[in-house]
């Protein structure tokens, strides 16, 4: 197979527009790139393929060895630290005492929580003259706070995440040790009572980097696939009449709105081939990168007929967004609950909502670490 010019991610044409590489991507199910670090990696283009490659265990998350691939020239202390990239048993192991956090259970039962905030902040943004950012004055605040409760990370507290990562992680190292001197009800209280029984269950570092990439992911993914959502219903306004005239259908919106959304790509996907490996015919050599492209298994033809097109009645709603297999991301159905406690809201209170500039001129972040757009401008 020869060497592919392509760079990747792929930049974005408009704000509602996937770039136009995801069109004929799945003509090949590998196709290798250059990443911002300039090392090569392998895309897996295809639904299937894509599922099968999440749960090989020869496709690591681990990319702590010589020569690995990196996603960009610098690494970050979370987002591209190989101690947290861990495969199985140690990514089990963690699996296991986060997921007490996001039972299906526990996360139905801050629906009051989530749709208190959000009946809030939409209160607040009605108070406004428009144009208003939704990114900033809905999306963001809602999610921060809602994942900041779970957490434990006080009000006062919450601005400082919105700055430079280094702040969080000190941040976080910080309310680490005042919780350790007064806990509460919360899961970093949790979580330090499960480092401090001293068994080796969790050590300090793991403490440390979860608490983190719990709180950054918990309130940035999910703001920007609320951002995502907002404008393509805004730019497709036959399906957003659909959920005026019956806001019933809004979960089966969000997995659609999940499945088409604009908010960013898979470059934190990167993988290391632990061994040589078959995909759609092509030998990934062992040592490469490999990205399982999730944007495009959502868009693959053969599994959702018409893909480009947005359809909250459609049947079909196993997307990948979240992922699959051993590393299906914890926090999906609090996300979900988010997005549909969100979108509720805003339907039913502000259904003149419209946006405050043309599509084509909404902005996606240039950073490559940075998901979603940088500002939703609407009005009503």
């Amino acid at each position: 197979m020869e060497s592919s010019p392509l760079r990747f991610p792929f930049a974005w044409r408009a704000a509602a527009d996937p770039p136009e590489e995801l069109a004929t991507l799945r003509d090949e199910p590998v196709v290798q790139v250059t990443l911002p670090s300039g090392d090569k990696a392998f895309l897996v283009t295809r639904y299937e393929d894509i599922r099968r490659v999440l749960s090989d265990p020869r496709v690591s998350r681990n990319r702590d060895r010589p020569g690995a691939p990196r996603m960009t020239e610098q690494k970050t202390k979370v987002f591209q630290n190989p101690r947290i990239d861990r495969d199985p048993p140690e990514h089990t192991r963690m699996r296991r005492l986060m997921a007490k956090a996001f039972t299906a259970t526990r996360v139905e039962g801050l629906r009051p929580h989530v749709r208190q905030v959000a009946e809030e902040l939409v209160t607040d943004l009605l108070k406004r003259s428009p144009p208003a950012d939704l990114h900033e004055a809905f999306a963001v605040p809602l999610t921060l706070q809602v994942i900041c409760g779970l957490l434990g990370v006080p009000p006062e507290d919450q601005a400082r995440f919105r700055g430079p990562l280094n702040e969080a992680w000190q941040y976080m190292g910080e309310l680490i040790e005042t919780k350790r001197r007064d806990s509460g009800d919360d899961l970093i209280s949790a979580l330090i009572g499960v480092h401090d029984e001293n068994d080796g269950r969790l050590s300090g570092h793991e403490l440390h980097v979860w608490c983190v990439i719990l709180l950054l992911a918990g309130f940035e993914t999910t703001a920007s696939q609320l951002g995502s959502a907002a404008v393509l219903l805004l730019t497709h306004p036959d399906q957003l009449e659909l959920l005026h005239e019956d806001p019933g259908r809004i979960p089966d919106a969000v997995e659609e709105l999940l499945r088409c959304q604009i908010a960013g790509h898979s470059l934190s996907m990167l993988r290391l081939v632990t061994d040589d490996i078959e995909v759609g015919g092509v030998i990934i050599p062992r040592g490469s990168g490999l990205i399982p492209v999730l944007e495009s298994a959502n868009f693959d033809e053969s599994v959702f007929p018409d893909p480009m097109r947005l359809d909250i009645t459609r049947e079909n709603k196993q997307h990948l967004v979240f992922s699959a297999g051993p590393h299906f991301c914890m926090g999906a159905a609090l996300a979900r609950l988010e997005l549909q406690v969100a979108l509720e809201a805003l339907i039913r209170r502000v259904p003149t909502l419209r946006l405050a500039v043309p599509p084509g001129a909404l902005r996606h972040h240039d950073s490559p670490l940075e998901l979603g757009l940088r500002e939703v401008p609407v009005a009503w």
